[in-house]
């Protein structure tokens, strides 16, 4: 069965940069689709970033551009979220999650189809 494994989550400060991963078990990693997505306390899953199976197109939630960068090594079978300035409101868990049936960049939840466990990110004040 194909999993998906998040890792880099952690207890941070205000200011402070880290860089999430997301591990795929199959090499047909490199054919798919991939997203990050957040859910903070009693608050909806919302998108965060977005990457196309070649690394060459990506997307992010307008209020994170500029401090979050997505981007994927095919060869390694991992995506990255690199995380910088970050602010207690960045406080969420973050999911890494594949469209395997899709290629292009997707901020819509509905169109993944594989989700990693989860990574908890704290950023205090």
């Amino acid at each position: 069965q194909v999993q998906l494994i998040e890792s880099g989550g952690g207890l941070v400060q205000t200011g402070a940069s880290l860089r999430l991963s997301c591990s795929a078990s199959d090499s047909t990693f490199r054919t798919w689709a991939m997203g990050w997505f957040r859910q903070a306390p009693g608050k909806d899953r919302e998108f965060v970033a977005t990457v196309n199976w070649r690394n060459a197109n990506t997307r992010y939630a307008n209020s994170l551009k500029g401090r979050f960068t997505i981007s994927r090594d095919n060869v390694k079978n991992i995506m990255y979220l690199q995380m910088n300035n970050l602010q207690p409101e960045d406080t969420a868990v973050y999911y890494c999650a594949a469209a395997q049936y899709e290629t292009r960049t997707i901020d819509r939840s509905g169109a993944y189809n594989l989700w990693g466990q989860g990574t908890q990110v704290t950023v205090s004040s």
